[in-house]
């Protein structure tokens, strides 16, 4: 079973690493969902702009600053994943108390390396 990743803080520029690890993230198979501030397509994902209530997911991997996060913590936290991915940049220790007190799995990585080096 492949697992489902949502991305947040999606981009459609390509040169972003969100936009990248959604197409890496297709490219191996994964369902992914994407939360961004513009509304867009990237390869078959389309981008949301709104909250939206997804289940059954597997990871959530960040690409927000940790100001940013804030308002996303009971978002995320109510979406129940499995874990959540702080990649380079977005790493936040307040952030990973709430997911320890919430039972979910956290790791502080990189989306692409994890895939490139089959470790996701």
């Amino acid at each position: 079973m492949n697992k489902t990743t949502l991305v947040i803080g999606a981009s459609l520029k390509p040169q972003r690493y969100s936009n990248r690890a959604i197409r890496k993230l297709r490219q191996y198979n994964h369902n992914v969902k994407a939360l961004g501030l513009r509304k867009g397509d990237v390869e078959d994902v389309t981008i949301d702009t709104e909250l939206m209530p997804y289940v059954d997911l597997d990871t959530v991997t960040l690409y927000l600053n940790p100001m940013r996060q804030k308002s996303y913590y009971d978002y995320i936290i109510n979406l129940k994943p499995l874990r959540v991915i702080f990649n380079p940049g977005t790493e936040n220790p307040e952030f990973y108390n709430l997911l320890k007190q919430n039972s979910i799995e956290f790791e502080v990585a990189c989306t692409l390396v994890l895939l490139a080096t089959d470790q996701y």
